[in-house]
């Protein structure tokens, strides 16, 4: 039974309507520059080829990122945080910036 795949970890997001959507979660982690643990996720049930909406948001303080235990998920508010949960996805995704469309290019 090694073969068996890792469960995939999802949370439900209930919006100011009191509707819950579950979300997939791709993977969270802790900045020591913010001292916050951050959370990224997307909606359920998107095949792997689809193009999805990843969202961030920063856990509860004092919440773990390795066994989130919830609660209120806070909004990411400044430019820096998102910039650098920006290049921790990029280097998850194993994209080095080579195909990033951004005014860092050299080739404009």
């Amino acid at each position: 039974m090694a073969d068996q795949e890792p469960v995939q970890q999802q949370i439900t997001l209930v919006d100011e309507n009191g509707d819950e959507t579950l979300y997939d979660v791709l993977f969270t982690f802790k900045s020591e520059d913010f001292d916050r643990s951050y959370i990224l996720i997307y909606p359920d049930g998107k095949g792997e080829d689809e193009e999805v909406e990843i969202q961030a948001y920063a856990l509860p303080k004092g919440d773990d990122p390795s066994d989130p235990q919830g609660g209120e998920l806070q909004a990411i508010e400044t430019d820096k945080e998102w910039d650098m949960i920006e290049s921790v996805l990029n280097t998850f995704l194993g994209k080095d910036g080579d195909d990033q469309d951004d005014d860092s290019n050299d080739n404009q």
